[in-house]
């Protein structure tokens, strides 16, 4: 392959010793590559929208949960800072686009982050850069967006400038996979373009996939949480279905997971949460309705996730009724109001969907969450109460929607009255006590 002099020396550089790499915003996904590529001897120019939250980085302080003080302070003396001037973006060798990509309340796609970013970007952008899209958005965004900004620049890519899609893949709170050990996929517009995103990512991860086009690389991430979606609606709706047959939904799952080939086990939950599974299949959704094609699965899936957080009430109903008290005016103590275990992150999160039917039914609702100190809901603000036996005897029912792992179930399981399991959390506790078991109730 015959390589232009802009993307032959962008490709040199981005594999030289102190390529500068310029990441635009700072939040889950952001900051942790910040860090991965100033481990690989990189200059990495953050910037965020937020004065504060880049003068907290700037002094080695993180909001990310992935990225202790001492792997954010060892960045910034390994040459990461921080700002809000996009101008900088100009001495960058690569910018890598982290952005938001939320849905409207209509669940279309709101692109406006990353319109903004790549505006922002171009007005400054030079020949000899590389741009790359990591937020998840739908089949096209790279093309349709980002191309065309350059090139009004008078910018062509695989020429002058390389530009790429590569999704991000991050997975809060997993010890096991970072950046590092998690293949990383990529697309370039060109296959320059392929070549300036595989050298770039080379620095920080183990192993660079590269396939076709940006639209590939953009569809590869929208499998991935669709498949996740589908899953978990199929088997959240296997827990109604075991439910009305007076079955054990976890033991059912159980059993079948000792089949060593042709399953896959998911577990039912009070819904979806977190920044990817509840909204990226909604982009391809939304792209498809483009072409006169409905995505049916994507569309059952949603429909059976989206009314677990009500089915939780429901079950709460029904378990305060058997022991003859209303929802309205019960004390309910839900435990845990992140979207998963032992992570701050409250994004989409099921809990608090759960939160506000409970409130909504007249419900006098407290919650604890170790890593979530406090909840802004539409019409309330709570914050977390001290987990104690009293506060565990106090309550008329207890709800566990987040497993976290400093729970003592087994003090949960002795103290509480009733309780309301979304999540299997008390199985080791109950196998312990058996004689305990009958004050549990499961989704």
């Amino acid at each position: 392959m015959s390589l232009s002099p802009a993307i032959t020396a962008l490709i040199e550089t981005l594999q030289g010793p102190r390529p500068v790499i310029a990441v635009v915003g700072l939040g889950y996904v952001g900051l942790p590559l910040c860090v991965e590529l100033a481990k690989s001897g990189a200059e990495v120019l953050g910037l965020d929208v937020s004065d504060g939250l880049c003068a907290q980085l700037n002094e080695g302080r993180s909001h990310v949960g992935d990225v202790s003080d001492a792997e954010l302070q060892h960045a910034v003396k390994s040459g990461f800072s921080a700002s809000i001037d996009a101008s900088r973006v100009a001495r960058a060798d690569a910018i890598i686009i982290c952005v938001p990509t939320p849905l409207r309340k209509t669940k279309d796609p709101d692109i406006s982050y990353i319109v903004a970013a790549g505006q922002a970007i171009a007005a400054h952008a030079r020949a000899g850069q590389l741009v790359v899209l990591e937020s998840t958005t739908y089949p096209g965004t790279t093309e349709e967006i980002l191309v065309p900004l350059l090139e009004e620049r008078g910018l062509v890519p695989g020429v002058d400038v390389a530009v790429a899609f590569s999704p991000e893949r991050v997975d809060p709170g997993n010890p096991k996979y970072g950046i590092r050990n998690t293949p990383k996929v990529v697309g370039g517009v060109t296959p320059a373009c392929t070549l300036a995103v595989s050298a770039l990512y080379g620095r920080c991860c183990d192993r660079v996939y590269p396939v076709s086009s940006p639209a590939a690389a953009e569809t590869v991430k929208l499998l991935e949480n669709t498949f996740r979606m589908v899953n978990i609606g199929l088997v959240n709706e296997f827990a109604l279905v075991c439910r009305r047959l007076g079955l054990d939904v976890w033991e059912i799952i159980d059993a079948a997971s000792t089949k060593p080939f042709g399953f896959m086990p998911f577990r039912p939950g009070p819904g979806l949460g977190g920044h990817c599974i509840p909204v990226d299949p909604h982009y391809l959704a939304w792209k498809l309705r483009a072409h006169n094609f409905t995505t049916r699965f994507v569309e059952l899936a949603d429909a059976v996730n989206s009314a677990m957080p009500e089915h939780v009430v429901d079950v709460v109903t029904d378990a305060l009724n058997e022991v003859e008290r209303a929802v309205r005016g019960s004390h309910v103590l839900a435990l845990g109001a992140a979207y998963k275990p032992d992570i701050s992150d409250v994004r989409e999160s099921p809990a608090l969907e759960v939160f506000e039917a409970l409130l909504r039914r007249g419900a006098k609702l407290t919650y604890n969450d170790p890593h979530v100190p406090t909840v802004a809901l539409p019409d309330h603000t709570l914050t977390s109460e001290s987990l104690t036996a009293e506060a565990l005897r106090s309550a008329d029912l207890v709800v566990i929607l987040t497993d976290h792992k400093v729970y003592d179930w087994d003090l949960v399981l002795r103290e509480s009255r009733v309780i309301v399991d979304a999540r299997n959390a008390t199985h080791a506790a109950r196998l312990a006590a058996p004689e305990l078991a009958g004050k549990v109730r499961r989704i």
